[in-house]
């Protein structure tokens, strides 16, 4: 349903649900019961201003009544927010579509604590794009390739690509270079299937018995030393690898996933294959996945297209570093 609000310092009017029965004999009383023991004056305040609108944009009164309306709209007070420390990179930009290089421990939408520090909101205020809207999704903690829709006339085509499933994607992880004790050797390249869950009420997401609904080719792409880097689970691995993922699925968490069941936790993965205990971000060791490229025939223009990220993972260069720095050393 479209919103009769337009988009306020990057962030959407919040759409509420009045109830179809209940107690309440206006809109206002509906929200008092919702809201009003965090700020009673300031809802008053917003009835008083027409802040809060109904259907059509029409602006609702302390007495409205609760039948009136089905949905009515306002903007959340947004409280303030520390700036993470990280930067978008724009790596296209047309009439249709902005693809970015979305960085480590940014959000790629709102949702919770992050409002304006989302990669969604720093966008639309920065380019002045209020109609953007995110074609996919990247957790928090991955970085890399993120597409989104600028113009709503032609949304609709790349929706469908994603729907279709015909967009392809590929990652980069660092892991382990060999399976942690108690998991057996792996032959690459290796597909991994299996049938994941997530509940709703419970963080992780995890594997069930079943049909697979997930699927990820994985493949070693180099290796080398771990040096004094603790990896996945504070364990210490004697080598590293970078890997190559790419999902035929798009389960939430399903490569971080996939990696842990064959016991190669990406670096710096605070969920698997053990749940650490919360932190506060530590933005010198993001987790190492990186949504490296993502390929489709562009609707519009009927030509393949192909969107490769900028970033590295910080684990590979480090150890690309170490290689060149050592090399020396063994020529003497």
């Amino acid at each position: 349903m479209q919103s009769p609000l337009p988009v306020r310092d990057g962030v959407n009017a919040t759409r509420l649900r009045l109830p179809d029965e209940g107690p309440w004999d206006t809109a206002m009383d509906y929200m008092m019961h919702r809201w009003g023991h965090i700020d009673p004056q300031g809802i008053e305040d917003r009835f008083d201003a027409g802040e809060i609108v109904g259907e059509g944009g029409v602006p609702l009164t302390r007495h409205t009544r609760i039948e009136d309306h089905t949905f009515i709209w306002y903007y959340r007070t947004l409280p303030p927010e520390t700036r993470l420390p990280v930067e978008i990179s724009i790596l296209h930009r047309d009439d249709h579509l902005l693809v970015v290089d979305k960085p480590h421990f940014l959000p790629t939408t709102p949702g919770g604590t992050y409002i304006q520090e989302s990669a969604l909101v720093r966008l639309r205020n920065q380019l002045d794009l209020p109609d953007l809207i995110p074609m996919h999704r990247l957790d928090r903690m991955t970085a890399g390739v993120l597409l989104f829709s600028t113009n709503p006339q032609t949304r609709g085509k790349y929706q469908v690509l994603f729907e279709k499933r015909q967009v392809q994607k590929d990652y980069e992880c660092v892991s382990a270079a060999e399976p942690a004790p108690g998991h057996p050797a792996v032959e690459f390249p290796v597909v991994v299937r299996n049938r994941m869950t997530k509940s709703r009420s419970y963080l992780l997401a995890e594997v069930v018995e079943g049909e697979p609904n997930t699927e990820t080719r994985i493949e070693r792409l180099e290796t080398f030393d771990a040096g004094a880097h603790p990896g996945a689970g504070g364990t210490a691995p004697a080598a590293l690898a970078r890997y190559r993922l790419e999902p035929h699925t798009g389960k939430t968490h399903q490569l971080r996933v996939h990696m842990a069941s064959l016991g190669l936790g990406i670096v710096n993965d605070a969920f698997y294959p053990d749940l650490l205990d919360k932190a506060p971000d530590n933005f010198g060791k993001p987790l190492q996945l990186l949504a490296r490229g993502i390929r489709f025939v562009d609707p519009v223009s009927g030509r393949p297209v192909e969107y490769r990220s900028g970033l590295e993972l910080s684990e590979a260069v480090r150890a690309r570093s170490r290689a060149a720095a050592e090399a020396p050393a063994r020529t003497l």
